[in-house]
């Protein structure tokens, strides 16, 4: 049976997903069939299985750092929220239901079976677990609904971390506080870690050492503030950045993401970060928008009230606009559906609206419908011969209309068919992670090289080999700022 590590934090974005990608790789390295674990997360940011179940994306990246193909019991509840309506609870890869808090707490007994299968299957099938908790351990007015936290460490016995974000200020109070709140669970919280420090680590120092006599626990390190890389966030809160890598600009390629209110699946763009020939930003100022060589309507949790929004900003006329003068416009899932001439929605499955204009751009009609469609899908681009592509679908409803993009297998049904629309200078698809594939991506950039009149470039980089880069770099930087052997011996490995 496995032995299991549990990483909480004083409060989210306190680094608990990055620092369970990290330990993954560390224990792979070290030769351990480890895989990591978090009961329920919420999360806009997903990814699909090869069996087409849906799970929160940092839980997929943690798999592929442990060098594992990614399965639903590593994240056995991921919520999605969904405006007033509550947030879409997903068990084991497929929609549930759609919930308000009180309603999800009263399914508390049900919920907490879920995890528990999950977590006899991982036990069973490897050596170690790396498990992440959520938000805050502390949370007292939660406390008999914990699924996630302390619950889970009780459960598998496994020693706790505590992680806090000096960053945000006030370090050592939410440690202590922390600490003191998690009452009879405080016997499991073993050490604590404080992250994201800039400046010199002997300044800390008498911190240190009067928290770990405050709290009788040890310091197990300090990491210093970086770059998170090719890994993305879970939420959309740093979606300001404005980001590029080369230094003459008149060369750059500028993209400028529409920043929606509902934007989902936003690591969608990350391969086109760290593109030397890219400028990429979100926004919706016009100012920009006219600016843009390439503008992409991203995914939303809720299409027609982010398409009504955008009517209401008057960005359906920019975009019009642009598209006569020739700017690439794209639209990934929900934008793809906001490009095309109708969406229909006779079951209310996204708003109380059972039809709304949509776009125009595009010669496709969408209609919605109760079942959510999951899965990978690998195929072929229309527009350039033997263009290998792979990404993974998650939406409701389906298109029709001038399907001419792409050809692609659905790796969950097995059919072979049309997907994605392309009309001159616009297109779109329902594939997330399209610009994961390196050839697709360079060879969509050097169509707008040429429109300005730019050498097309040879393909820049791997995304794939980056995001191994990034592991290891992760892994590096945890085995060099905390006492790995003591972080070890805690499961007596």
């Amino acid at each position: 049976m496995a032995k299991a590590l549990m990483i909480q934090g004083t409060s989210s974005g306190a680094g608990k997903s990055l620092l369970v990608t990290a330990l993954c790789r560390i224990a792979k390295n070290l030769g351990f069939k480890v895989a990591p674990f978090k009961a329920q997360n919420m999360s806009l940011q997903s990814f699909i299985t090869k069996n087409g179940g849906e799970i929160g994306l940092a839980q997929a990246l943690q798999a592929m750092s442990a060098g594992l193909e990614p399965e639903i019991h590593m994240n056995p509840i991921l919520l999605k929220a969904d405006g007033n309506k509550g947030s879409q609870v997903i068990i084991h890869g497929k929609v549930y239901k759609t919930l308000k808090p009180k309603e999800y707490y009263a399914e508390k007994k049900k919920l907490w079976n879920k995890v528990l299968e999950s977590l006899e299957y991982l036990k069973k099938h490897y050596e170690l677990l790396i498990v992440e908790g959520a938000g805050s351990p502390a949370e007292i007015n939660l406390r008999d609904s914990d699924i996630v936290n302390m619950a889970v460490a009780e459960y598998l016995k496994a020693p706790v971390i505590l992680v806090g974000d000096i960053d945000k200020g006030g370090v050592f109070a939410s440690l202590y506080g922390t600490i003191k709140l998690v009452g009879k669970s405080e016997k499991l919280i073993k050490g604590f870690i404080i992250n994201k420090f800039r400046g010199d680590v002997e300044i800390l120092k008498p911190g240190i050492r009067e928290i770990e006599k405050l709290c009788q626990k040890p310091c197990l390190g300090v990491l210093p503030y970086f770059e998170e890389l090719s890994l993305s966030s879970e939420d959309s809160l740093g979606l300001s950045y404005h980001k590029t890598f080369s230094s003459e600009k008149n060369k750059l390629i500028k993209i400028v993401v529409l920043r929606l209110k509902y934007i989902s699946n936003f690591s969608d763009f990350d391969p086109l970060k760290y593109e030397p020939d890219v400028e990429l930003l979100y926004s919706l100022r016009k100012e920009e928008l006219l600016s843009a060589d390439v503008v992409i309507i991203p995914g939303s949790k809720r299409t027609v009230e982010d398409l009504l929004w955008l009517k209401s900003l008057k960005i359906d006329k920019i975009l019009k606009y642009l598209a006569e003068k020739g700017v690439e416009i794209i639209g990934l899932c929900g934008g793809f559906q906001m490009l095309g001439k109708i969406l229909k929605d006779p079951e209310k499955v996204e708003s109380d609206l059972k039809e709304i204009k949509g776009l125009g751009l595009l010669d496709i009609e969408t209609t919605f419908y109760p079942k959510k469609i999951t899965t990978q899908a690998e195929g072929y681009c229309n527009l350039k011969e033997n263009l290998k592509i792979w990404g993974y679908e998650i939406h409701m409803g389906e298109s029709e209309g001038d399907l001419n993009l792409f050809t692609i297998k659905r790796f969950a049904t097995k059919e072979i068919k049309k997907e994605g629309s392309q009309k001159e200078s616009i297109w779109g698809t329902y594939l997330h992670g399209i610009f994961e594939n390196d050839d697709f991506r360079r060879f969509i950039l050097n169509k707008v090289r040429e429109k300005k009149g730019l050498t097309p470039l040879e393909k820049s980089y791997s995304y794939k080999k980056l995001r191994e880069i990034t592991f290891n770099t992760l892994a590096k930087l945890v085995e060099t700022h905390l006492n790995m052997e003591k972080i070890w011996s805690l499961i007596k490995l």
